[in-house]
């Protein structure tokens, strides 16, 4: 007995140009005609009334109505015929009058009577999902159709191999039109994020699962380096305060390198590439070399740490806007209105002079200061206090990098200075 899956041929078909009838007015037809107009097919619907798509579609001359009922010298020179009548004595004739004309037939009421199946496609950048049904009476549409989304939506986020298929960068910066048609690869500045993996974006961990190279930062999640396949080039240069094992003239040079290569690169950074990122440094150094280059925005520390504890950067009657800084730089430009929030990067050796800055550019001494330590990491912790005393109770916890300070009446809403007893 044969099987029926293997009774259906998958097959994709150059439609455009190409003259395709479709009987019946109903929604069904009106979706499948926008398919077919959208692949570049001569559609003609054949149909005594049509639903309103239909009728819009025809008074704008996208496609040939012919209001009257079906004769079988409609399918006469068709090079794909669908019907979707409603009436199964209708669909039966028009698929026995296509099939005498050796032209396939579609028969979207009792799609076991056609020969044509239309399967449940997603359309993504650089390839079709398309995903058939058996043709026998186990025939499932909506697995079909799961089927489909799983796939697609794997493709999309990353949880599926898509190396070789080569995306290229959706914005392509380059400044060197001689090297045009020099064959590279592409750079993706990929900003990962506050470290872990689930807050990584869709689009960089769809470039994360095209990539050959992936020169990722300390504070990059991590965890989805487990996820690469085993010939993909992983190549650390993570950087600790006052250790930086590799310089970033020499992280530049390795993108360029690679991508000159033909490889596709991931440079995989912690927050967003823009954010005390270095990633504008590495952009240049890669156009000016005429490698395309994408950037993907990623969550930053700044907000999103805070935000891990309960502390928003701003609050309607708290904040009315914030300043990042890296904890140890202009300290005294930043605005002294307790309605203003700092948020302050990669500062915790300097906390204590950061804050003695703050209050000699005009902070009170009283207002609320929190450091956050690993946020969104395995030993996140929060300590509070104010400008006068977070400096010494940061001391007393131990705290240690990775750290974001914030300084501002916003502090208060975090459960930690709700809890506290001794601010």
């Amino acid at each position: 007995m044969t099987d029926h899956i293997s009774e259906i041929f998958p097959l994709g078909l150059r439609l455009a140009g190409r003259r395709i009838v479709l009987v019946g007015g109903g929604s069904v037809t009106a979706r499948r005609a926008a398919s077919f107009v959208g692949a570049g097919a001569v559609v003609e619907v054949v149909s005594p009334e049509v639903c309103d798509d239909l009728a819009a579609l025809a008074a704008d001359g996208t496609l040939t109505w012919t209001a009257r009922g079906y004769r079988p010298e409609d399918v006469d020179g068709a090079w794909l015929v669908h019907t979707a009548t409603g009436d199964p004595t209708v669909d039966r004739q028009v698929v026995a009058d296509a099939d005498a004309r050796h032209t396939f037939c579609v028969a979207a009421g009792d799609a076991t009577s056609g020969t044509a199946w239309v399967p449940a496609v997603a359309r993504l950048d650089d390839v079709v999902v398309s995903v058939t049904s058996s043709a026998g009476e186990d025939r499932n549409p909506r697995r079909s159709a799961h089927v489909r989304d799983a796939i697609a939506d794997g493709l999309r986020t990353g949880t599926l191999p898509v190396r070789g298929t080569r995306p290229r960068p959706r914005a392509v910066v380059t400044t060197d039109p001689a090297t045009a048609e020099r064959p590279v690869g592409w750079v993706a500045l990929v900003g990962g994020g506050p470290g872990r993996a689930d807050l990584l974006t869709v689009r960089g961990r769809t470039l994360l699962a095209a990539a050959d190279v992936v020169v990722v930062d300390r504070l990059a999640p991590r965890a989805v380096l487990d996820e690469l396949a085993p010939d993909v080039e992983v190549i650390d240069v993570g950087k600790t305060s006052g250790f930086h094992p590799i310089a970033q003239e020499q992280i530049n040079a390795l993108l360029v390198e690679h991508a000159l290569q033909g490889k596709g690169v991931v440079r995989l950074k912690g927050g967003d590439p823009y954010v005390f990122g270095r990633g504008g440094e590495e952009l240049d150094e890669c156009a000016a070399a005429g490698v395309p280059v994408e950037v993907v925005p990623g969550v930053t520390s700044s907000i999103s740490v805070p935000a891990a504890v309960g502390i928003p950067v701003t609050h309607r009657g708290l904040s009315r806007g914030f300043t990042v800084l890296t904890g140890h730089e202009d300290i005294g430009k930043v605005p002294a209105a307790s309605d203003h929030t700092v948020v302050l990067l990669m500062g915790v050796s300097r906390l204590a002079a950061t804050a003695e800055g703050l209050v000699a550019n005009g902070r009170d001494p009283g207002t609320p200061a929190a450091v956050v330590e690993d946020g969104f990491g395995a030993r996140q912790r929060v300590t509070v206090g104010t400008l006068a005393t977070i400096a010494e109770r940061a001391v007393a916890a131990g705290v240690r990098p990775p750290a974001v300070t914030v300084v501002g009446e916003v502090v208060r809403r975090a459960p930690a200075w709700s809890a506290a007893t001794d601010l």
